[in-house]
This record gives C-alpha cells, sequence and structure tokens, in this order.
C-alpha cells in the first residue's frame, strides 16, 4: 500500500520534523487552509480578549469554590489553538501572532495588565512548545497522541503563563491564593475547545484527511 504524503513535505523537513514512514508516525501532517486562518482568529481574539476581560470584568467563580480573573477562561482556549498553529504555520508563525496580539492587548487593557500578559505568554507558549513538539510527532490531528500532546502542553503551559502573569500584575503576594483558580478555569476551558476539535476532526475526517489535515 502506498502513503500519502502531503504536499508540504519538503517544508516539514526543512521544519526540523520527521517524514512519515508508517501510520505511527503522522506528526508531518499539517492542517488545511481554512483549519489555519480559523484558528489564527481564535488565537488573537482569544488573547484580545483575555486581557479586555481581566481589566474589566475581574474576578469570575469558575466552580469548587474558586474564583479566577475573567480573562482565564480566554487564555485556556488560546492554549490549545495555539498548538494547531504551530502544526499549521510553525514555530516562527506563532510566536509572530503572540507579540501582535501582544500588541493589540496595549489598545483593550491597561499597560500593566497587557505587559504581564505579554510576558506570562511568550514563557507559557515556549514551555507549551517544548513539551507538545515532541509528543506531537506521535500522533495524526485529532488523535489520542495529538490530544495528549496538547493537554499536556497546556497544563505546562498554564502552571508557568498563571505564576507569570499573576505575579507580574497583581505582585507575588496574589500567586498562592489565585493560582489554583487560574488553573482550573484554564483547564476547563481547555477540555471544551478540545473536545469541540476532536469532534470536528471526526465528523470532517474525510474532509480533512483531502486536506492533509
Amino acid at each position: 500500500m502506498t502513503t500519502r504524503l502531503a504536499p508540504s513535505a519538503s517544508a516539514e523537513r526543512a521544519g526540523g520534523l520527521p517524514d512519515r514512514g508508517s501510520d505511527h508516525d503522522h506528526a508531518a501532517v499539517r492542517p488545511g487552509a481554512a483549519v489555519v486562518l480559523v484558528a489564527a482568529a481564535l488565537y488573537l481574539g482569544s488573547v484580545v480578549a483575555a486581557n479586555w476581560l481581566t481589566v474589566h470584568v475581574g474576578f469570575v467563580p469558575v466552580g469548587l469554590g474558586q474564583d479566577a480573573t475573567a480573562g482565564t477562561l480566554a487564555i485556556g482556549a488560546a492554549l490549545v489553538v495555539r498548538d494547531v498553529l504551530q502544526d499549521a504555520a510553525g514555530r516562527l508563525g506563532v510566536a509572530g501572532l503572540i507579540l501582535t496580539a501582544g500588541g493589540l492587548s496595549f489598545l483593550v487593557a491597561d499597560r500593566p495588565v497587557a505587559v504581564a500578559s505579554l510576558v506570562a505568554f511568550l514563557l507559557s507558549e515556549s514551555l507549551d512548545m517544548a513539551v507538545y513538539t515532541p509528543l506531537r510527532r506521535r500522533g495524526r490531528f485529532g488523535s489520542r497522541w495529538w490530544q495528549a500532546a496538547v493537554l499536556t502542553g497546556a497544563v505546562a503551559g498554564s502552571l508557568v503563563d498563571s505564576i507569570a502573569f499573576l505575579t507580574l500584575a497583581f505582585g507575588h503576594h496574589a500567586v498562592l491564593p489565585a493560582l489554583p483558580g487560574q488553573l482550573l478555569g484554564k483547564a476547563e476551558t481547555a477540555l471544551v475547545v478540545l473536545g469541540i476539535g476532536t469532534g470536528l476532526r471526526a465528523v470532517l475526517r474525510e474532509p480533512l484527511d483531502r486536506a492533509g489535515a
């Protein structure tokens, strides 16, 4: 049986991802153009919304008796979408979107919040990328390995993002009291977005396979 190679195979090799030699190694398969555009819009919107919500809404209940900044819910979505964008646009593309989102955040949030958000996101996204990348090579977009890679990277990124943001925006004294709620809020949204993405991948399996997702 002949193995189908995606048109972007040469670009994938240039980006440091291995060639696909078996059904076990499908990491180099990238989402299609429509997925890329939607994911980029969701990512930028999530980061900007997170900063606006933090400034204008403040803290909200997230369950289990915990509160979190309202922007935490949007960041949980951004952490999952970031991984799709890495597959589609590469690491430099993601870095560019992070800086773009950070710049836009200065238009909707106070300077201390925008700066804290940008620094925290640069740190958390770097860790997320370091954790996600090696795990991602084990499975296709939407597979169990992909889900595991997204969740593991999101957990690591959430921890760093929460600690860095709380420290820079509110002071180190706010970290311990607010950290449980921040992590819970991010986890809730990340699971919802991951579930939606996995469901769409199952429903649109044939179109996405043709598109190389």
